[in-house]
């Protein structure tokens, strides 16, 4: 129970890997905060309750500056603090660079970064005020490879790198780690919608199959615990080998 008393905000923890997220950090001890636009983050809150944790729900919008200050200032007036921080909400349209619009460019950056902004930038104060912290901010290998019809998801998760990187320098000396995790393909709804784009590059994956939600927990949770205190600024990929050839 390596989080027993520890605080984990998880944003886009409805389904997929953020749900895998916040259940890890939840089953080793963490008092889990939900965040997510889909009603089913109240179905993901009620399933974690019965395993025992104590688990806040929020149904809202990363972009949306006064539904994230809500949810923080609700989470500490509940827990009185926030330890850790995963940054995991996120988009991935599929569209060829030709076809997208400038609409379609904002809104994947709006979420996929300025929904870390708006996160981050309301739990540091918390951090820094208790000199401990834990930012872990989901990336893609799409942020070191490029794929076609995914231009603005690429240009998004390069943007969290360079965001975590700068970050870490300024948050070290209050004892606030801030890592990075670039997932492969990985096993949930939103991947399986993509079809044959998808089976490709699972053929090409090294170990031969694609990732699960439980390969990405595991490093986050790592990644959150006291074990990692000295890894800062760095970018952790989980992808089956897939970028190392």
């Amino acid at each position: 129970m390596r989080f027993s008393g520890k605080v984990a905000l998880v944003t886009g923890s409805a389904m997929g890997i953020g749900k895998e997220i916040a259940s890890r950090l939840a089953k080793e001890g963490a008092s889990v905060v939900l965040f997510d636009i889909s009603d089913k983050v109240f179905e993901t809150a009620e399933e974690l309750k019965k395993l025992g944790a104590k688990v806040l729900a929020f149904k809202g919008d990363v972009t949306k500056k006064n539904d994230v200050e809500k949810a923080v200032v609700e989470t500490v007036e509940k827990f009185g603090k926030i330890d850790i921080l995963v940054n995991n909400a996120g988009i991935y349209p599929f569209k060829p660079f030709l076809e997208i619009t400038e609409e379609d460019w904002d809104k994947v950056m709006n979420v996929n970064v300025k929904g870390a902004f708006y996160f981050t930038k309301a739990v540091a104060p918390i951090m820094v005020k208790n000199k401990y912290g834990r930012i872990i901010n989901i990336s893609s290998i799409a942020a070191i490879v490029g794929f076609p019809s995914l231009t603005h998801y690429c240009a998004s998760k390069a943007a969290l790198v360079g965001f975590t990187k700068a970050l870490a320098l300024e948050l070290a000396p209050y004892n606030i780690t801030v890592n990075a995790v670039a997932p492969g393909p990985i096993e949930t709804p939103g991947t399986k919608s993509a079809g044959s784009t998808i089976e490709s590059i699972v053929k090409a994956i090294p170990v031969g199959r694609m990732g699960l939600p439980s390969d990405v927990a595991a490093v986050v949770a790592f990644l959150a615990s006291d074990e990692a205190s000295f890894i800062t600024g760095a970018l952790i990929v989980v992808d089956g080998g897939y970028t190392a050839q």
